[in-house]
């Protein structure tokens, strides 16, 4: 007899929930997700083939697709939006919360968000959600909730208590920290807070109880100046408005603080050479490698050039062979150098600080900061050699060398990320490969070309 229920055990859950889809089961897909938490979730589905997931989501109702797919990675949610038929996908958006699935349909293609948007059949959430797609990802109202609780100027407090007792059960999902106040027309009036709410006379209106024009944000105003705005602030929200002073939502400080993140692993991402945004390995081989050779292909043709210096004074090299202990760690180290004003550049121009035009000021701040490093840095690696080696021109060549390449290194790496933003390209992505072929090339031949310069001493 077979044990069942040991083979279940054995049996990786992906896997039989993989035999559940294929087999139309719905009833055993459903124990397999509802008995796995959310991370859980995320792993089991992750390793499953497209197609299965696609089946998957198309198995399940609605309402329980939704709340899995705002468990999964974002770019596997998008993958699944975009390939599910549109009925369908529709149908799942409507299930969503509406600040995922704004999000959400933000990320696809034009065509691909308009066809879903076509097939909601609530004619005011359609025109919402078309309303938060428009609005850029960075700003306000791409990040803002909806969820906000606002009361007309007229409702007093006994009002207000009573619609939250007939509602308790709507508002379950809401940040409740303040209450808003607006007029007939919906313009930003004021803030209630709970403790004015509860302690206030029952009869009293609330717009007695408020404070009276709260700081605001415009659904446009981008995530550096909210960022600035949460530094200076210690507010857990801020309301957002349109042209006109209307309500739209609050934009929370957990959700610039996740945009800020966000940001920060795509600059991660682009840095390491990951083109095309986020990759997970869950994608198609093809897929991954193309990425990848997209990035590591032209670095072939980069670091043939910084090969052909040391090729130029092959001589050299086998005349002085102590020249090749001491050749990476000057262009190492003088690299680092670089990508330290690489970074500040890139930080700088993300914060609007700094624009292309401004490359002589970063020149005389850069210069004079790899000036004072590189002499340090020069001495120091100079006195190792000489220590080492027990030969003091071979001391200054490496430490001359060291010197003049951090002082290159890092005029370039706070001069590069502003001419590829000037040209349009991606800082954070094609910064790296450049800098590293400079100063590799550079470092090889001032090494080499002073040490010809007195091999007779070396």
């Amino acid at each position: 007899m077979i044990d069942t229920a040991g083979e279940q055990e054995v049996t990786p859950r992906y896997k039989r929930l993989a035999e559940a889809v294929e087999a139309r089961d719905l009833v055993v897909a459903q124990l397999i997700i509802n008995g796995a938490s959310a991370d859980d979730q995320r792993r089991i589905v992750s390793q499953l083939e497209l197609e299965t997931r696609e089946k998957l989501c198309e198995l399940l109702p609605p309402d329980e697709t939704a709340a899995l797919m705002e468990h999964l990675v974002e770019v596997q949610a998008i993958e699944l939006l975009e390939e599910l038929p549109a009925d369908i996908a529709a149908d799942v958006v409507e299930e969503m919360n509406a600040d995922v699935s704004g999000h959400l349909l933000r990320e696809l293609d034009e065509e691909d968000s308009e066809a879903i948007l076509a097939e909601i059949d609530d004619r005011k959430e359609s025109e919402d959600l078309r309303e938060r797609v428009g609005f850029d990802e960075d700003c306000a109202g791409g990040l803002m909730s909806d969820q906000v609780l606002a009361f007309p100027t007229t409702a007093t407090v006994s009002d207000v208590l009573a619609d939250l007792e007939r509602n308790a059960e709507d508002y379950t999902d809401a940040d409740v920290q303040y209450f808003f106040v607006v007029d007939h027309d919906k313009h930003l009036r004021g803030v209630l807070s709970m403790r004015s709410l509860l302690l206030g006379r029952r009869s009293s209106l609330i717009e007695q109880l408020m404070i009276a024009d709260p700081l605001s944000v415009s659904v446009h105003t981008p995530l550096e100046e909210l960022e600035d705005l949460f530094e200076e602030k210690q507010y857990l929200g801020l309301p957002v408005v349109d042209e006109e002073g209307r309500l739209k939502g609050i934009v929370s400080r957990r959700a610039v603080t996740e945009a800020l993140s966000e940001h920060q692993t795509d600059d991660y991402l682009k840095a390491a050479g990951i083109v095309g945004g986020e990759e997970l390995r869950s994608m198609p081989l093809r897929s991954r490698c193309l990425r990848r050779l997209a990035w590591l292909g032209p670095n072939i043709l980069l670091n043939l050039l910084a090969a052909s210096v040391i090729a130029s004074y092959e001589d050299t090299l086998q005349a002085v062979i102590a020249l090749a202990v001491f050749l990476p760690m000057v262009s190492d180290m003088s690299g680092c150098s670089g990508n330290q004003a690489v970074a500040v550049s890139i930080r700088e121009l993300t914060l609007g600080i700094i624009q292309p035009r401004d490359y002589l000021r970063v020149i005389i701040k850069e210069g004079l900061l790899g000036i004072t490093n590189g002499l340090v840095l020069g001495v120091v690696l100079g006195s190792i050699a000489v220590v080492w080696k027990g030969n003091l021109i071979l001391g200054v060549v490496i430490g001359g060398a060291l010197a003049l390449n951090t002082i290159l290194s890092v005029l370039l790496g706070g001069i590069i990320p502003l001419v590829l933003k000037k040209f349009k390209a991606d800082p954070a992505l094609a910064s790296g490969p450049i800098l590293t072929t400079c100063t590799d090339m550079c470092g090889f031949f001032l090494v080499l070309n002073l040490a010809s310069l007195v091999i007779n001493q070396l």
